[in-house]
């Protein structure tokens, strides 16, 4: 945990074809922030237009996946369109030292806040010298 680039920094918010199942949707990567405390990693992530009904977060074999999906607000006939609500989808290798049975999600006004806390072998922790 030592190293402090989780995510690679050059990466872009464009849309993407999910590879791991070949579905035709296409996906945006939602802009997160991850800052590392003692005892755990807290992921920020920015889905905005995603209802908690339609957000759904899963660790399997070690890796996390955010998936939103958007759903129009506005039923009618486009008269003009200058951007396009897409759904979101990320995913993140964890490493060993995160406990999974104690992640814990909060998700207010689109924006998903995860906490995942440190295994209690990886948490730092100070040895006393004892004096013979």
């Amino acid at each position: 945990m030592s190293d402090k680039s989780i995510t690679n920094t050059t990466e872009q918010n464009a849309p993407e074809t999910r590879e791991e199942t070949r579905s035709n949707e296409r996906y945006l990567r939602p802009a997160v922030d991850i800052i590392e405390k003692e005892d755990c990693l807290i992921i920020i992530a920015d889905l905005p237009g995603v209802g908690k009904e339609n957000l759904e977060i899963g660790i399997d074999k070690g890796i996390l996946t955010i998936q939103g999906q958007v759903k129009p607000a506005v039923q009618g006939n486009e008269v003009y369109r200058e951007f396009q609500l897409m759904s979101y989808y990320r995913q993140f290798q964890l490493p060993e030292a995160i406990d999974q049975e104690k992640v814990r999600a909060e998700f207010i006004n689109g924006v998903l806040t995860l906490r995942l806390c440190k295994a209690e072998a990886a948490k730092p922790r100070r040895i006393e010298v004892q004096v013979a």
